[in-house]
């Protein structure tokens, strides 16, 4: 392998790392406030308590 490809390899692991916290810490929050998140699955717009999801 090529230092680059590492490199990109070692860039991707942390941005999903970092992707995994922002939500992690989305999610706390809007517990926290008794909130809601929207998201698509499927091209289909869902409207989902914060509460139902499980860490």
């Amino acid at each position: 392998m090529k230092k680059t490809e590492i490199d990109i390899q070692n860039f991707r692991e942390l941005l999903r790392k970092g992707l995994d916290l922002t939500f992690k810490k989305l999610l706390t929050q809007k517990k926290a406030q008794n909130g809601f998140l929207i998201l698509s699955e499927k091209g289909e717009i869902k409207k989902v308590s914060a509460a139902e999801i499980n860490n």
